[in-house]
């Protein structure tokens, strides 16, 4: 093994680390949209199901 293994596997190492934290991130971030749109969506049909019933009983 030679000196060269005592650089190139740290490197390995942390390139591996930014890629996750990159795909971690953005993962992260398109998860936490997606749940801010399902809220919106169940929120626009909880308000939508509300005014269908008031216009009947009125």
């Amino acid at each position: 093994m030679g000196a060269g293994h005592f650089i190139y596997i740290p490197a390995t190492v942390l390139v591996g680390i930014v890629i996750g934290w990159v795909l971690g991130s953005r993962a992260a971030r398109d998860a936490f949209a997606a749940e801010q749109r399902r809220r919106q969506d169940a929120d626009a049909r909880a308000a939508a199901k509300a005014a269908r019933g008031a216009s009947r009983q009125a």
